[in-house]
């Protein structure tokens, strides 16, 4: 009886080695293949904080506004979303938007006036009324210009290096040719700011990336 069982014993562990050495070691998943960036070939939509962009013919006297993105944020408001990146040129600071939901949107703010919420003729309870109707037929006139409501609601700004998003209330307004768009925004505890943008061509923004 103790024979038989010493038997099994062996027979069991006999059985335990075979398996270990005859046992496949499970191959390692391979690495995910990334796409190569074209790093000569960089689209707008690529740009991004540390990036060189050079606009055709934006800047002073019609020669190229070339800037170094040295600040990133992304907005989102609600559905809609874009990135502004921005950097200095000519002893002032510049910014390029990027966005639009189905075809892509850029525009470019370099207009070195400081307007404020009274020189677009509007007050606080204007802009209450324009964000309670929501009225894309409502619209302003500013600098000869017919400017067309778009859009208001609260945005959250995702800044680079900050793990948490800032919010304000936003107002926008577009011209009738979409040529430029002018931008309200209202931070809790801080005065209205307003921002105006002139439309750029994608194609005419060059991305430069540095190694």
């Amino acid at each position: 009886m103790i024979t038989f069982i010493v038997v099994a014993i062996l027979g069991a562990l006999l059985a335990i080695v075979l398996m270990n050495l005859f046992k496949k070691e499970p191959k390692p998943l391979p690495a995910p293949v990334r796409p190569v960036e074209d790093l000569a070939n960089l689209k707008v939509t690529d740009a991004r904080t540390g990036d060189v962009l050079s606009i055709v013919g934006a800047g002073d006297r019609m020669t190229d506004l070339d800037f170094t993105a040295d600040r990133g944020a992304r907005m989102d408001a609600g559905a809609r979303s874009w990135v502004e990146l921005s950097g200095p040129y000519q002893e002032r600071r510049v910014a390029l938007r990027v966005g639009g939901n189905e075809e892509v949107e850029v525009f470019l703010h370099a207009d070195p006036r400081k307007v404020s919420l009274e020189e677009l003729g509007l007050s606080e309870d204007d802009l209450a009324q324009l964000d309670e109707r929501q009225n894309p037929s409502d619209n302003f006139e500013f600098d000869n210009t017919t400017w067309m409501y778009r859009l208001s609601r609260e945005v959250q700004a995702w800044r680079d290096n900050q793990p948490t998003p800032t919010g304000f209330y936003y107002w926008e307004f577009l011209t009738q040719d979409g040529k430029r768009l002018l931008g309200v925004r209202k931070a809790e505890g801080e005065p209205f700011t307003v921002t105006l943008y002139t439309a750029v061509n994608p194609g005419d923004v060059t991305v430069y990336r540095k190694n």
